[in-house]
């Protein structure tokens, strides 16, 4: 038992949700966080993953989503968690503060999060000097990148393109966040003529990246779930037609709220993650699987809160996944415990190989 374990998670949850996170983030860097049981042979056996256009391994499917450790303080810890891949970010290009407090808000009743934080964060530089000391030998680290709340046009794109460039020897894969609620205008990123001017951009400069370090990169786009089909079929068709980029990860939050929410912070604007989120990202992530067909890594990532809602997104099309809201409700301890109960289901249901669930549901 940890010392976060003895003060109890009670406690944590009696503080306002950022003082709480910047608690559990100092506890972590100080090494007070502990270290998860590995897993059996057999569970690292059915559990690994091998994403089959990437090529990326990991250990286990279980990923701890960008916004946890948005500055890259904590990532070693979270993979002595027992996760499989930690995704620290956004970060943006220049520091900035983000949006005005209070910002972060629970729904208990509902078992989920609204966040309108706005990319706060340290920035460009101090992120890659906190990756450089050793995140490349410790797990699978991911990398996400955004655009500061001030630059538009083109030089939003830009701030991609500075993020894959810093980010590219220090980290294991990328992501590419145009899909946050929180900074005006971001989401327009989706649409199809500046989605392929800013893949455009990316890919030229993944090629150029792959070409002067001589290593190659993952780089995934993350969506929102906000989106219909013909929105769904024009980013998986410009993905694919954009060199370098391998996978999707759906989804962000959501701005909709659903009429069953029963917390009163339900009113406030910002994105929504957790359990209610659940229902919508999947049906986004099976239109995605379905679209891309094998030709797409794909990271589920919206509501995620046990082993049943982990290996549903599995069999809705994708390859691993991400959670984060879930742990403010319960804990590390729920990691090992997906981990375990996902184990459980596959060989319930006869797959020896994670990978032979994929898309089961499609």
């Amino acid at each position: 038992m940890t010392i976060i374990d003895v003060l109890g998670l009670a406690l944590i949850q009696q503080l306002p949700p950022e003082t709480a996170h910047r608690a559990t983030i100092a506890a972590m860097k100080f090494g007070l966080a502990g270290k998860a049981k590995p897993l059996s042979k057999k569970q690292s056996e059915r559990l690994k993953v091998h994403l089959p256009i990437s090529g990326l391994d990991l250990p286990n499917p279980l990923g701890i989503a960008a916004g946890f450790d948005k500055n890259a303080d904590a990532f070693v810890p979270s993979l002595a968690l027992g996760c499989g891949f930690v995704e620290c970010g956004t970060v943006t290009p220049q520091l900035q503060d983000g949006n005005p407090k209070p910002r972060l808000f629970r729904l208990k009743e509902d078992g989920g999060v609204i966040n309108r934080m706005g990319f706060n964060n340290s920035g460009l530089d101090s992120f890659v000097h906190r990756l450089k000391n050793g995140a490349a030998n410790q797990g699978v680290v991911g990398a996400n990148v955004g655009a500061n709340k001030t630059s538009e046009g083109e030089k939003r794109v830009g701030d991609y393109v500075d993020g894959i460039k810093a980010v590219w020897q220090y980290c294991a894969y990328i992501t590419l966040n145009i899909s946050s609620p929180n900074t005006p205008g971001l989401r327009g990123l989706q649409n199809k003529s500046d989605l392929s001017a800013l893949l455009t951009a990316a890919s030229e400069t993944i090629l150029e990246m792959e070409d002067r370090h001589k290593t190659k990169r993952p780089v995934f786009l993350k969506i929102a779930p906000d989106i219909d089909e013909e929105a769904i079929r024009d980013i998986v068709d410009t993905v694919l037609l954009a060199k370098g980029m391998t996978g999707l990860i759906v989804s962000n939050t959501t701005i909709e709220r659903p009429s069953f929410l029963q917390s009163e912070n339900a009113k406030q604007t910002g994105g929504l993650s957790g359990k209610p989120l659940f229902e919508k990202s999947t049906q986004v992530l099976k239109q995605v699987a379905r679209i891309a067909d094998g030709q797409l890594d794909i990271i589920g990532a919206g509501g995620i809160h046990d082993a049943k809602s982990a290996y549903l997104k599995i069999r809705a099309g994708a390859h691993c996944f991400q959670l984060y809201s879930a742990l403010v409700y319960e804990g590390a301890a729920l990691i090992p415990e997906i981990l375990n109960g996902l184990d459980q289901l596959l060989e319930a249901d006869g797959f020896s190989q994670l990978s032979e669930a994929v898309g089961a549901d499609l």
